[in-house]
């Protein structure tokens, strides 16, 4: 009864933080030295009851629960999770299923198999692509990056998984000036360090330049690795695909797209033309955590190559014995063995939307970015820096006298603090900006309008 109790008092908890995450301060007022000593204490001794653990944690975390699930929060690029979402990740705590093996889960080595021919459907990849669930983008690129170094290797006569790294035939990276730091994170942990990168020059919004791609890769005929971008961090802009694939077809090059956000673009008519020649890479990277609004934590790497990916990634023992008649072996597709069911989710959510219910709210979100911009660029000491083209909006304080940079932070500390809602911080080329990232499935015209309403109150207190 006890654990039953448990489950009733978790369900109640959520239930009361759905009910208020649309109003609640998007940032918490607690403070850390409160959190610890709400949170913490002496390692216990004595068995607690797990309703009363539970209950207990709810009421303790709950002052340092940040928002994110709410239609106010535009910090990070991070969706929220919608309710089939939740409700799915529900079931798969309860269900406990390790992800692993089609044996030790049918149900969930079926439901990554359908959603992985929705998802190729949807985002327009090839169809006899590979799928991996992974925790991230980060693991996403580790993962294609992983089956791109396997493959340019075996082209070239050696088995890194078997030989290893250390006295193989060097790979040459090229990466665009605006790389994100997951991409060059992922490149460390595959042994290819961050100063051995080739960097191309990018345009004013972020996009790598495919003409000064093409005199690089015309420079050496070394096994390369060539990493672009669908969804600048910052502007949200998309690297040139058709020029840049054609550019490395034509040189031998693994050509690997960083889409994190962005490559859920191709999911609407609208916005599709951005990534045109996306479909042409080896493979791709992308969160469902973050556009699809599923919960943490939630990657998704493809690949071209199936073969490629499933030696980098799979291993073998006396014990994991496969029937020929099972389906595809989960584990043979990312760095776990161990892990739990993200498919559940990702089915939950593309079952709950459908192809029409994605595009609208990719398209809304857009929409609404650009129903920020032009709410705040009428105010003439806010400056937007970027080309609204998708969900991401630069907003810059320019004070008539003073220090933008100075003003930009300041304005920045005030929206923190009013608690309407939440932005991120970031430089872009030298100068401080406010971040705005629309992705959240709840977001509403009056959310944009009451947050717009905070930033320009915040401004003209700087101003």
């Amino acid at each position: 009864m006890a654990q039953e109790d448990a489950l009733t008092h978790a369900f109640e908890s959520a239930r009361a933080f759905w009910a208020t995450q649309a109003t609640r301060p998007v940032w918490p007022t607690t403070t850390l030295d409160q959190l610890r000593a709400t949170l913490g204490g002496p390692l216990p001794t004595e068995r607690t009851d797990p309703a009363v653990v539970v209950s207990e944690l709810a009421r303790a975390a709950d002052p340092g629960i940040v928002a994110t699930t709410g239609p106010r929060y535009f910090g990070f690029v991070t969706g929220g999770a919608m309710p089939a979402t939740v409700g799915a990740e529900w079931l798969t705590a309860a269900w406990d299923q390790n992800a692993g093996l089609y044996v030790m889960s049918p149900a969930a080595a079926v439901a990554e198999e359908v959603a992985a021919a929705w998802l190729l459907e949807l985002l327009g990849l090839p169809p006899q692509s590979s799928i991996g669930f992974v925790t991230g983008c980060h693991m996403a690129n580790f993962t294609a990056l992983a089956a791109a170094r396997h493959e340019l290797l075996r082209r070239a006569g050696w088995d890194v998984e078997a030989d290893g790294f250390q006295r193989a035939p060097e790979l040459r990276v090229i990466v665009g000036d605006e790389v994100h730091v997951s991409a060059i994170s992922a490149l460390r942990l595959l042994g290819i360090g961050s100063q051995q990168l080739i960097r191309i020059a990018a345009d004013g919004q972020g996009r790598m330049r495919s003409d000064e791609l093409e005199k690089v890769l015309a420079q050496s005929k070394q096994p390369t690795i060539v990493c672009a971008q669908a969804g600048n961090v910052n502007t949200g802009a998309f690297d040139p695909f058709d020029a840049i694939a054609d550019a490395a077809a034509a040189h031998g090059a693994w050509l690997h797209v960083d889409g994190a956000f962005g490559l859920w673009a191709a999911s609407s008519a609208s916005l599709r033309r951005h990534v045109a020649g996306v479909d042409r890479a080896d493979s791709w990277a992308t969160d469902a955590h973050k556009w699809l609004n599923v919960p943490y934590d939630s990657g998704l790497v493809f690949t071209r190559h199936p073969a490629a990916h499933q030696a980098a990634m799979s291993m073998s023992a006396a014990y994991l014995v496969r029937s020929p008649n099972e389906p595809r072996e989960c584990m043979d597709w990312t760095p776990e063995s161990s892990r739990r069911a993200r498919g559940f989710s990702i089915y939950a959510a593309i079952k709950s939307l459908g192809r029409c219910g994605v595009e609208e709210m990719i398209d809304r979100c857009c929409r609404l970015a650009r129903r920020f911009a032009d709410r705040l660029r009428s105010d003439p000491a806010i400056d937007i820096l970027n080309e609204v083209v998708l969900n991401q909006v630069l907003v810059r304080v320019v004070p008539p006298h003073g220090d933008a940079d100075a003003a930009t932070r300041e304005a920045l500390r005030l929206v923190q603090d009013e608690r309407v809602c939440w932005l991120g911080g970031t430089r872009w080329h030298g100068k401080d900006a406010m971040r705005i990232s629309v992705s959240n499935w709840s977001t509403g015209e009056d959310d944009v309008d009451r947050s717009a309403d905070s930033i320009v109150r915040a401004v003209r207190s700087v101003c």
